[in-house]
């Protein structure tokens, strides 16, 4: 799609908070002219739809679309965004064990910004289904780099939560 439908799409989720959850409606129909401007077929219509379907609390909603956004040939940085999200949104929906099937080749795709968010989401998932040691494991091999110090420590406490022996 061309830039500026890029950035009017960037501008309607930059003013997503003016949008309280009596309005949520109208945030959706803003979100829904700008899809109607897509061509017909664009996984980018399914995938805009479900994150307003998401952002203004209706997972069982979104599923289905993050689905056939990603059934459409999303790929990408919007379709990593679009599998962590569909993760979130199953678990939301009580289909915690296919947000972890749909998450953990995550673990092993090319690093971006987005790799915390895959372990967040997927720790998760992994709470749902109790598996508590799980996911604590991710979420602190995810803050690990990001502290001041104890980094070192922190990623080993992480791997002897899931790693017998260590």
């Amino acid at each position: 799609m061309n830039r500026n439908w890029e950035e009017r799409v960037t501008a309607a989720w930059a003013a997503f908070d003016e949008y309280p959850e009596e309005r949520a409606h109208e945030f959706r129909a803003l979100i829904d002219s700008l899809v109607a401007e897509l061509p017909d077929g664009s996984p980018l219509g399914p995938f805009e739809r479900a994150c307003a379907w998401d952002s203004t609390g209706h997972s069982d909603k979104a599923v289905p679309l993050y689905r056939e956004a990603l059934a459409r040939g999303l790929d990408g940085y919007k379709g990593r965004r679009a599998r962590i999200q569909l993760a979130s949104s199953l678990r939301n929906t009580g289909q915690a064990e296919e947000g972890v099937k749909l998450l953990t080749p995550e673990l092993d795709a090319p690093s971006d910004e987005l790799d915390d968010a895959v372990r967040a989401a997927l720790a998760l998932c992994l709470s749902s289904l109790g598996r508590d040691r799980e996911g604590l494991s991710l979420v602190l091999g995810a803050l690990a780099p990001h502290l001041p110090r104890y980094q070192r420590s922190m990623a080993n406490y992480a791997r002897a939560l899931v790693e017998p022996g260590v």
